[in-house]
């Protein structure tokens, strides 16, 4: 029998200390990023779920790939936290989205495609973000950016994946799947809810980092619903930030 009253608990203790979390590593990575922020703040703090980890391992004279390594391990940690909750209440696979027939082959090129039209998507918001001057995502970007194939080894098969798999495990398998189930309220309910928290944990300060990530929460979760596979959301989600990522590699010029 499944413990929800426990498994509830324990996930939104993790939710808060997620979002205490993103909010310290935004004003780290601020202060990292444009040590004059504390006299002109950026056009958008955005935190960022991702800079967990990373910030409060970044400092002068630390190699990028610590910095990396540590993001990693934090969000796997974290990770490792939601997997144990979720083996101990016993809590259903298929409320997760990870029940048969979910992690097909063809829930993986579902995700591949999701991810490709809202990379596309985010590239135009993007590029009218720029001309208006405002990029929330560039602090956590040049926090993260590798400068060597070893470092984009780093972030491109372990930091990225971790992230995506960790982010969509708690916002959308958890706070959406399991809680539809656990509850009986509406997984659309729980969708925008958990979008919310999204939000929040990627945008403490910045309105625009937090309308973005909103949408982008919602436009997960309804994925989600929709196919009934996590694998489809992890796919999407790890394609739109390596392809930000990317990008923006290839404007700056590849590494060495």
């Amino acid at each position: 029998m499944t413990r929800w009253v426990a498994f509830a608990a324990l996930t939104g203790l993790l939710t808060v200390v997620v979002l205490f979390s993103a909010r310290a590593s935004a004003q780290r990575i601020d202060e990292l990023v444009e040590p004059a922020a504390a006299a002109k703040p950026l056009d958008d703090g955005a935190g960022h779920l991702e800079g967990i980890g990373a910030a409060e391992s970044a400092s002068p004279g630390v190699p990028r790939t610590a910095v990396l390594a540590n993001a990693a391990a934090s969000q796997g940690l974290l990770g490792a936290v939601l997997v144990l909750g979720v083996v101990l209440a016993d809590v259903p696979a298929s409320a997760l989205g990870v029940g048969p027939g979910a992690l097909s082959g063809r829930s993986a090129l579902l995700g591949i495609a999701v991810g490709g039209a809202l990379a596309a998507l985010n590239a135009l918001a993007g590029g009218v973000a720029d001309a208006f001057g405002v990029d929330p995502s560039r602090a956590l970007r040049e926090l993260l950016s590798p400068e060597s194939r070893r470092e984009g080894a780093m972030l491109f098969g372990l930091v990225l994946p971790v992230v995506a798999g960790f982010e969509e495990l708690l916002f959308r398998g958890i706070l959406v799947g399991a809680f539809a189930v656990g509850s009986g309220l509406p997984a659309w309910l729980l969708a925008v809810g958990s979008s919310v928290l999204f939000a929040a944990g990627h945008g403490a300060q910045g309105r625009v980092g937090i309308a973005a990530t909103g949408l982008l929460g919602l436009a997960l979760a309804a994925v989600f619903v929709s196919t009934g596979s996590l694998l489809v959301v992890v796919v999407a989600h790890y394609l739109l930030n390596a392809a930000e990522f990317a990008l923006a590699e290839l404007e700056s010029g590849p590494f060495e």
